[in-house]
């Protein structure tokens, strides 16, 4: 994992990649708790039978799914030493590319594109976060994440 001691160590990394998260695993046990937690329940999803004639062969996590898995990707994929609080404050430009089918593992690729000082010493960033699918060309999501954090 890429260490930063210092928040304001980011200033000077814009355009720079800040890292990249360890691997995680997208089974339908995943899917279903999502699915319960949002009440998508759409056949895609969660009917494993149905789902193997449908257009992936196999049911495919949400799109939703997979952009909540951010916090966990940035938990692993990069660390700011004397940051001790950070702040989802928002997202820009969201797509899904290409679908998550059941079973695959993700990762998520960090490049930091802005950099504001705000109050308090702390900072926002504006993150570009391609979260990519083992074995697949294309990434599965591709979002800008805003996030204020604080020393």
């Amino acid at each position: 994992m890429k260490t930063f001691e210092h928040l304001h160590d980011l200033a000077s990394q814009v355009g720079a990649s800040l890292g990249t998260s360890d691997w995680i695993s997208v089974e339908q046990s995943r899917i279903d708790q999502f699915a319960e937690a949002t009440g998508d329940h759409q056949w895609i999803h969660v009917d494993a039978e149905r789902a193997k004639a449908g257009p992936f062969g196999t049911t495919v996590a949400h799109g939703f799914l997979t952009l909540s898995l951010l916090p966990a990707f940035f938990a692993t994929g990069f660390e700011i030493r004397d940051s001790r609080l950070g702040v989802n404050y928002g997202l820009n430009k969201v797509r899904f590319p290409a679908p998550v089918p059941v079973g695959s593992r993700l990762r998520a690729h960090f490049k930091l594109l802005a950099f504001e000082a705000i109050d308090n010493g702390g900072a926002q960033l504006t993150i570009e976060v391609t979260v990519e699918r083992e074995g697949s060309a294309k990434p599965v999501c591709v979002a800008e994440s805003i996030a204020r954090r604080y020393p």
